[in-house]
């Protein structure tokens, strides 16, 4: 699993922001797969060529589930990797117990249901801009803190019936996982705590059940097709995806189009355009870049002299292949205009994000909620980018200050 003195392997780093983007261009011009070093000396094959990307999540040979595949994998061995390869939830399984779990939760995201909760983000999307208002006095306002990062959270946390009181702590420690840049102890800590509050959650609902995700797992729990170590994990899983995932999706289109005044422009000239923005936010600015991970069943051969053998590990950059020049022109380039707006942004194949219709639920109805509100809104430092999340995985940043109705400009 661990291969310290490869000493030439370079490390996958985590400073986010334009560095990321610049380390994919690194990495697909060097091969089909590079072997990168990830924390605590994780040696994995990283794969950002939108092709070899495709072709490997769909490769009979790959699999999300490490148990009796990584070569030197000890379950716990590596903290950060718990979220990513130790839990047991429909993202680290394959075949039927990836069906059985997947089914589990299934219900809460077809169509018909997302449509339903619609009236409920309308609701939670007008009182965060209340609170903006509330705020609003001439001072730049982080628009993150105080509504990027509202809408997916309560949204997620109503769904899944997370008590008011247990919700900061939880979306605390939910926050910390995609960093990638945290010692090891500090890693543990993260895990446990992970475990504490999603236990707590398990508890109140056993003690109070209603009509919640978190109730209906439980009585899968209880009728013996979930047990609790998939109970857990799969409450991890949907809280954490369903919640960073969106913050990130609007924030990025947030700042896309407060640099592209134009599109911006034409957008709210055009409502139907919102789809477009959303999709092409997706593409140029994805919230998840690189997925850990996956795994090697047999020697694949990648050309270019490139084969990953039995029991490597493989981390997957679905973000990379919307950046990939093969696939679009002018690549790294915001344009709701294009027509080549194909991304991975929510993964492919049968591990496809369940969640991927909230998201642009969310962000189809927070974006032209917030520019209505407030239509002179405007970065309060177009100079400069703001301080990125210190991740490989994630790919948000720290802060968005704006400036919601900037001096010499009159509120309509």
């Amino acid at each position: 699993m661990t291969t310290s003195h490869e000493v030439s392997i370079p490390v996958l780093g985590s400073d986010g922001g334009g560095r990321l983007y610049e380390q994919i261009e690194e990495l697909r011009a060097a091969g089909p797969a590079v072997r990168v070093r990830l924390p605590q000396d994780v040696i994995a094959w990283s794969v950002t060529r939108g092709d070899v990307v495709r072709r490997l999540v769909t490769h009979p040979d790959v699999t999300r589930d490490a148990r009796g595949v990584w070569a030197g994998y000890q379950p716990g061995a590596v903290p950060w990797l718990f979220p990513w390869v130790d839990a047991r939830s429909m993202a680290t399984s394959e075949g039927p117990e990836h069906t059985r779990l997947r089914r589990m939760v299934g219900p809460a995201f077809t169509p018909r249901r997302m449509e339903s909760l619609r009236p409920s983000i309308e609701s939670v999307v007008t009182d965060l801009l209340d609170g903006l208002e509330d705020l609003e006095d001439g001072a730049a306002v982080d628009l993150r803190e105080h509504f990027a990062h509202g809408v997916p959270t309560r949204v997620i946390c109503d769904l899944f019936g997370v008590p008011e009181e247990q919700r900061p702590a939880m979306l605390s420690v939910v926050d910390a996982v995609l960093a990638t840049d945290v010692p090891p102890g500090e890693s543990e800590g993260i895990r446990s705590e992970l475990n504490t509050v999603m236990h707590r959650l398990v508890e109140a609902k056993r003690r109070e059940p209603g009509d919640d995700m978190t109730s209906l797992l439980l009585t899968a729990h209880e009728g013996d097709r979930l047990t609790e170590a998939e109970l857990i994990s799969t409450l991890i899983l949907m809280i954490g995806a369903g919640s960073q995932t969106t913050i990130a999706l609007i924030g990025s289109a947030v700042r896309a189009l407060l640099t592209h005044r134009q599109q911006l422009s034409a957008t709210l000239a055009e409502p139907t355009r919102w789809a477009d923005v959303i999709e092409e936010t997706l593409r140029l600015h994805p919230p998840v870049v690189h997925l850990p991970l996956r795994f090697a069943v047999r020697d694949i051969d990648l050309g270019e002299g490139v084969t990953v053998a039995a029991g490597e590990a493989i981390l997957i950059g679905f973000g990379a292949h919307g950046r990939d020049p093969s696939f679009h022109d002018t690549a790294h380039g915001f344009d709701i205009d294009r027509v080549d707006r194909d991304h991975l942004a929510f993964g492919y194949g049968v591990h496809y994000c369940l969640g991927a219709p909230l998201a642009r639920l969310e962000a189809a109805v927070a974006l032209p909620a917030l520019f209505d509100r407030f239509p002179d809104v405007v970065l309060a430092d177009e100079g400069n980018t703001p301080d990125p999340q210190s991740s490989f995985i994630g790919n948000d940043v720290l802060a968005l200050p704006v400036l919601l109705r900037p001096a010499g400009r009159a509120a309509r």
